[in-house]
């Protein structure tokens, strides 16, 4: 999906908010219900940096909050099965 962009960057939350339209609060809080499929990096100073597979997590979740309607354990269990599959969620297909 990325294929332009070097799977090295690390993204901050502002920057993965940007890109997704989901509010930082909401980023946190999906971080610690999916803390299994969503955990950003820390930072020496404790920032939250986010790779290009976090942010591939983020898209899915919100698709299947937004447009699927699961409910969070609903999400949780998609997920896993996505990630079983291919080990990477694929947010298009998914």
């Amino acid at each position: 999906m990325h294929t332009n962009i070097s799977h090295d960057l690390m993204l901050t939350i502002d920057q993965v908010s940007q890109l997704t339209g989901v509010r930082k609060s909401t980023l946190r809080y999906w971080e610690k219900s999916y803390e299994e499929f969503l955990r950003p990096s820390r930072t020496q100073s404790n920032r939250r940096t986010y790779t290009m597979e976090d942010l591939d997590v983020v898209q899915a979740i919100k698709r299947l909050l937004e447009e699927e309607h699961l409910t969070s354990e609903g999400v949780r269990v998609r997920l896993e099965r996505l990630l079983s599959m291919d080990g990477a969620v694929g947010v298009k297909g998914t």
